[in-house]
């Protein structure tokens, strides 16, 4: 690489939380620079987690961190070209972008459900991560099955 690498932005923490990751996730959701409208909508979509799970004795905001850890996945397939042919080959994800992933594919797939609103459809995906089901916990079981069936040619590893 001939120029150094770009120094990383520090986030900063929320205001009702105090937490980053929260600010991390708000940006992922952002659309057109509306961050207020954007941490209104996860807001609301926490609040509607905490009406419909009255009976857990956790906080939503750590069923949404349990629900990130549960479609968060471990690694992932790249393609490579070795001779001619094109291998999936499964290999480790480094953190930040386990983090990533699972946040982009949280928003990716609430939009995609049907609801009222978005922060509806964001309870809706954060509830159905926590419970282990949904479209995001299908995906990342996919990644993992794909990285299972081809890890015959990890040995390809870059």
């Amino acid at each position: 690489m001939r120029k150094s690498k770009p120094k990383r932005r520090l986030l900063l923490p929320d205001p009702k939380f105090n937490d980053v990751l929260v600010t991390r996730f708000v940006n992922d959701l952002m659309v057109d620079g509306k961050k207020n409208v954007a941490y209104e909508i996860f807001y609301d979509a926490l609040d509607i987690v905490k009406a419909k799970m009255k009976d857990n004795d956790q906080s939503p905001l750590e069923l949404w961190k349990k629900g990130l850890q549960n479609i968060t996945p471990q690694v992932e397939v790249k393609s490579r070209r070795v001779g001619g042919a094109t291998f999936q080959i499964p290999q480790e994800i480094r953190d930040s972008r386990k983090v990533s992933i699972s946040i982009k594919n949280m928003i990716l797939y609430s939009r995609k459900r049907s609801g009222r609103s978005m922060a509806e459809k964001l309870a809706a995906e954060f509830m159905a991560a926590y419970n282990e089901e949904g479209a995001a916990f299908k995906k990342k079981e996919e990644v993992h099955r794909m990285a299972d069936a081809n890890k015959a040619f990890s040995h390809f590893r870059f």
